[in-house]
């Protein structure tokens, strides 16, 4: 019976904490429209309630009641499902934040971080796919190129911090950062990180699966009403959690303060400047960039954390 009620107050604390998701990424949407709406110098849709506040929410309600459209020619299982699976994947990464109370903490956060984040890119690619279209194909193709671009140097990043703490337990980050943020010992790879987690992301400037100059919309544009508002939706949480991740890490960890949330506003705040302020990038620069920037400088830097950790054993 005690087992039956740890497990409930651990399914009740699951479901509080992906509605904080769902209610953080609407808020989200409409501090990008205050804020794009500022920078660009023109009124936007962001005034309905006080303040803005009920905008999100009837957005929510004008997405889903719009018709669903199929395209009679894909395929519709996979093309029905693959928002789903993606909206699924972006809430299930949650789970590896380190909570203090009720909730699952494990110590390979890391690890499941990772094998998340490498299947969201089959959602992208079978969701382009599926659709039968070949502007949608080529943007989930480009999609997957970068991710997997840059989960290579993603990955050798996050090893020279794993490397410091000598845990994959996310907790560990605030015991470390006590005194000294990581941000200012790993002052390079932290923005490596920054300007990574955009691309991981598809967000200005290496938004090219949606480059509306040359493919209208990317692998999403054969998806109306419900379909869309999944991989909207991906996409906006993993953005709030690529800023947690980001804190965590560089920014002094996991505490339950004011300060932590302010971090974390600022830091989703970054990700919409960015959008306002910078132009795309050309593809081809993208993947240079990739491969012969992010990738030397990570492995560098890897080298040097592991001689550092060494030398001082």
């Amino acid at each position: 019976m005690l087992f039956m009620n740890d497990y409930i107050l651990i399914l009740l604390g699951l479901i509080m904490l992906i509605l904080g998701v769902l209610i953080g990424v609407a808020f989200l949407t409409l501090l990008e429209r205050k804020v794009l709406g500022y920078i660009q110098i023109r009124k936007g849709p962001n005034k309905l309630g006080f303040m803005g506040i009920l905008q999100p929410f009837s957005d929510a309600i004008k997405l889903m009641t719009k018709e669903q459209t199929y395209p009679l020619f894909s395929n519709y299982l996979v093309y029905y499902f693959s928002p789903i699976f993606s909206f699924f994947l972006s809430l299930l990464i949650w789970m590896v934040i380190p909570y203090y109370f009720n909730m699952i903490s494990f110590n390979l956060g890391f690890l499941f971080f990772f094998c998340c984040t490498s299947l969201g890119v089959y959602t992208l690619m079978i969701s382009g796919w599926s659709s039968n279209s070949n502007y949608s194909l080529l943007g989930g193709l480009r999609a997957v190129a970068q991710t997997i671009s840059y989960e290579v140097s993603l990955a050798l990043i996050m090893l020279s911090v794993i490397i410091m703490i000598m845990d994959f337990n996310l907790l560990k980050f605030s015991y470390y950062q006590f005194i000294i943020w990581f941000m200012f010992l790993m002052m390079p790879l932290s923005l490596c990180w920054l300007s990574s987690s955009l691309a991981e992301t598809n967000r200005t400037p290496f938004d090219f699966a949606e480059g509306e100059s040359e493919l209208v919309s990317g692998f999403n544009i054969e998806y109306s009403s419900g379909g869309f508002v999944l991989i909207f939706l991906a996409e906006y949480s993993s953005i709030l959690f690529m800023s947690m991740l980001f804190i965590l890490m560089y920014m002094g960890g996991y505490d339950l303060s004011l300060f932590f949330y302010l971090k974390l506003v600022f830091i989703s705040f970054f990700f919409i400047w960015v959008r306002g302020t910078l132009p795309r990038y050309r593809y081809d620069k993208l993947m240079y960039l990739a491969w012969k920037s992010y990738l030397p400088l990570s492995l560098n830097f890897l080298m040097l954390f592991i001689g550092l950790k060494i030398f001082f054993i």
